[in-house]
């Protein structure tokens, strides 16, 4: 569907092959103004390339920010409060990025008066909807424009064509057929498509950018300590640092030790399974240290419903829910459980594993003057434990007076 009234559009744009072809549609199809966005969230990419490429199609208005501590900070962070984990596996990486460039999009086109923003992902993903619904949620009489839902260059051999009729650079690998695409930000590098589409065959090393194999990793464990604040992280090795910083140092610890590789079938929102090779080196030291802060700090019920609520909370992020109402009331649940959670964690990183080397907070719960095995000096009564063995067996004895088998074989 084409919008004939739209005249100046903002367009989230990456500077690769697809987005500049999509600048350049946007301008033919439509005649309006493009104003491009390009997000820097760590992906490791000059971005000055970008803003290139945008002012070589002719585009008045470039935005190339710096977002990375935001990212890190609002986004993040709140999701590692709750130790998201989507199917029990992923860790979202790709998921958590979209809200805060659907953010900054809708700003940027209040700021400059555009009447329509455009993103590049694909009638097949999940991108598709985690933009439009933050557009929506943001910004609810926005006009939405997604070209591969609306324009005819359905294959490689079409873009490739359009991209040459109208003098888009076109980087070698792109004309022999990409072997596979990659998504990354400062959490994580996401791989998947061409030769990653065969479930049944292990990906060649090649695939991987953000780990070393954990063969190739030290012989020798590197020991490290994560400091937490109500939640977060702070510190490691009792150097303070902001989020960002400290994410990138997780990442060349697990990277360096061959920490954070997922080889993962999923269940995208849209229907079908698809296949990813994500790496999350950084995230994955930081999911294991948070719970181990956690052991000790939560109260047990407390915990059990963090965890109960967790694949709900995960659910919303992957289907692109983030400024939805019930994900900010998951939220709320989730920060209020966070204040007790202050302390350090001691780890040992070797060869793909991260090891528990001990975990201590001024606001532990783990008593050892209840938990010895020793003389307890009566800090308990293991007398008690009659009358609440009775009372939780009340039912079952009813039950089994009542003739009915409660499961017994």
């Amino acid at each position: 569907m084409v919008h004939k009234d739209v005249k100046k559009v903002v367009l989230a744009y990456s500077g690769g092959l697809d987005t500049s072809v999509i600048l350049r549609w946007l301008q033919k199809t439509y005649g309006c103004e493009v104003v491009t966005f390009t997000a820097d969230l760590g992906q490791g990419e000059e971005l000055g390339l970008a803003r290139k490429k945008a002012e070589m199609f002719g585009v008045k208005e470039i935005f190339v920010e710096d977002l990375r501590e935001e990212f890190v900070r609002d986004y993040v962070f709140p999701m590692f409060r709750a130790n998201t984990l989507y199917e029990g596996q992923y860790l979202l990486g790709t998921s958590i990025a979209r809200p805060l460039i659907s953010k900054r999009q809708i700003e940027i086109a209040e700021q400059v008066g555009a009447d329509a923003v455009a993103h590049g992902a694909t009638g097949k993903g999940n991108d598709q909807v985690r933009f439009e619904l933050a557009y929506y949620a943001l910004k609810p009489d926005v006009t939405v424009i997604s070209p591969w839902r609306e324009w005819d260059l359905n294959s490689r051999t079409r873009l490739l064509q359009f991209a040459e009729e109208n003098q888009i650079p076109v980087t070698y690998d792109k004309r022999g057929e990409a072997p596979f695409s990659v998504d990354a930000n400062l959490l994580h590098s996401s791989s998947e498509g061409k030769i990653l589409e065969d479930p049944s065959l292990p990906p060649d090393e090649v695939v991987f950018q953000r780990t070393i194999s954990p063969e190739d990793a030290p012989d020798k464990a590197t020991e490290i300590s994560i400091d937490f604040k109500e939640g977060d992280p702070v510190a490691i090795n009792g150097v303070i640092m902001s989020p960002a910083t400290l994410l990138t140092r997780l990442n060349e610890l697990g990277k360096a030790n061959g920490i954070g590789r997922l080889d993962l079938v999923e269940n995208r929102f849209v229907g079908m399974k698809s296949r990813g090779i994500y790496e999350t080196p950084g995230g994955t030291i930081l999911l294991f240290a948070h719970r181990n802060m956690e052991s000790i700090t939560l109260d047990r019920e407390a915990g059990h419903l963090k965890d109960r609520i967790m694949p709900c909370y995960a659910e919303l992020i992957y289907n692109g829910f983030w400024f939805s109402p019930e994900r900010r009331m998951l939220q709320a649940l989730i920060d209020e459980s966070q204040h007790s959670v202050t302390g350090r964690v001691k780890l040992k990183l070797y060869k793909g594993n991260v090891i528990l080397m001990g975990r201590e907070s001024p606001n532990s719960l783990y008593d050892m003057r209840v938990v010895t095995f020793e003389d307890d000096k009566g800090a308990y009564n293991q007398t008690d434990a009659q009358g609440f063995i009775k009372l939780n067996a009340l039912r079952l004895r009813l039950g089994a007076q009542a003739g009915r088998r409660g499961g017994a074989l």
